[in-house]
């Protein structure tokens, strides 16, 4: 059995513009006409919503002439809908740079050789990137997505090194060796 193909967001549909069937889109991309450079635009299962024919903009939307035939109740039916694109069909990251979709799903491994899990998401809730990470047991957590705690990135291996401080680590993957002293106390006054 195949896997699924690797979908990315690009884009979102706003709503309906006008009375002629076009769309409002809000694009995703770091450049914002590219997003209707990657052929047709699907929904997360991989259903072709929209594939575009003409677009232009309207502030910081574009009003989108589709090759699909809908009339504007559909259009406003399908606000919020995501519209996505196949991974192969983006442009190579830059040196240094990967894309979300691609972080998903590799392992976490911290620097001194432990298994912390598996990125399911990257999250940024306005104070900086997060990674959550899937351990073998457990609930997900966080952890920032800096230079600093992911010192290594191997994407041919699917691989993240960590080096997070260590209270920064559910209970089960921390190394109590490693806590600062008050945090140690702390860590056992819990399991008590």
């Amino acid at each position: 059995m195949s896997s699924p193909p690797k979908l990315v967001a690009v884009a979102q549909i706003a709503g309906a513009f006008g009375v002629k069937g076009e769309a409002k889109v809000r694009s995703l991309t770091e450049d914002p006409e590219s997003c209707f450079s990657y052929g047709p635009l699907m929904d997360a299962e991989g259903h072709v919503l929209l594939t575009p024919v003409r677009h232009r903009p309207l502030g910081d939307l574009f009003g989108v002439l589709a090759k699909e035939t809908r009339q504007r109740e559909e259009w406003e039916a399908l606000k919020g809908k995501m519209l996505h694109t196949l991974r192969e069909r983006l442009p190579p990251p830059e040196e240094g740079e990967l894309y979300v979709s691609d972080l998903i799903g590799m392992d976490v491994v911290h620097a001194d050789g432990r298994k912390l899990g598996q990125v399911t998401g990257l999250h940024n809730f306005g104070a900086g990137d997060l990674l959550e990470i899937k351990p073998e047991t457990g609930a997900t957590f966080l952890l920032p997505f800096t230079e600093e705690d992911f010192p290594e990135i191997n994407a041919d291996a699917r691989r993240l090194t960590a080096n997070p401080a260590e209270e920064l680590l559910p209970d089960g993957l921390q190394r109590p060796d490693l806590l600062q002293p008050d945090q140690r106390q702390e860590s056992d006054d819990g399991k008590n």
